[in-house]
């Protein structure tokens, strides 16, 4: 049995009943439980000899963000970091952000332990999950600032590249920065862009649109 799962077992006088008095004691709506009717009930004879009462098994499932984020805070609190996590939907992305003294360190170099942080808790958050739901960890709203920094740079690069015919090899990125490079540009007129190399060394080149 998966521990992080609820499970209770109610009883009552109809299924409905009982599924209701479970969820009222998890805490939980439908969407967040798999239900199981053990047993239907019977009024029985004449409404009272034999009667059976209904029995429902109920399991709250685990919610990828809540356990992300209580993975998360344990984390927090061991490097002996005073912070906050709010936990929202942001379009269909879960994310999860940390405010705090001292939190900045938790970025690193380009956002890289920020990045190994995100990985570690998504591997955590949906290790038992039946439905896995991708969770991005932010440190005071950096990644935004990061995603505006990229595509400034990426403007400004593409405009040097139109305008001087040649191409410009970016610094190496993760995925997702190169991801940003590339949507960026992808409409712009005179350039277009490609990766070259491995990660963690992998770069986007900004080129002249005819290039050779």
């Amino acid at each position: 049995m998966n521990p992080l799962m609820k499970i209770l077992e109610k009883t009552s006088k109809s299924v409905e009943d009982a599924i209701e008095e479970a969820l009222q004691e998890l805490g939980a709506d439908r969407s967040m439980v798999r239900i199981e009717v053990l047993d239907e009930g019977s009024k029985g004879l004449l409404g009272f000899l034999g009667a059976r009462t209904a029995r429902v098994r109920v399991t709250y499932l685990q919610q990828p963000l809540e356990e992300g984020r209580a993975f998360l805070q344990k984390l927090l609190d061991a490097a002996g970091l005073k912070s906050e996590i709010s936990a929202t939907m942001q379009d269909e992305n879960a994310v999860l952000e940390i405010f705090g003294d001292d939190v900045a360190a938790l970025i690193g170099r380009r956002g890289q332990t920020l990045d190994s942080l995100q990985y570690l808790v998504n591997i955590v958050a949906n290790r038992n999950a039946e439905e896995k739901q991708r969770l991005i960890v932010d440190v005071e709203g950096y990644r935004k600032r990061r995603e505006e920094s990229l595509r400034r740079l990426a403007l400004r690069m593409a405009d040097k590249v139109s305008k001087d015919k040649k191409k410009m090899i970016l610094e190496p990125m993760t995925p997702q920065e190169r991801r940003i490079i590339h949507t960026t540009l992808q409409n712009v007129s005179n350039v277009s862009t490609y990766s070259e190399g491995e990660d963690p060394y992998r770069r986007v080149i900004i080129s002249p649109e005819n290039r050779d």
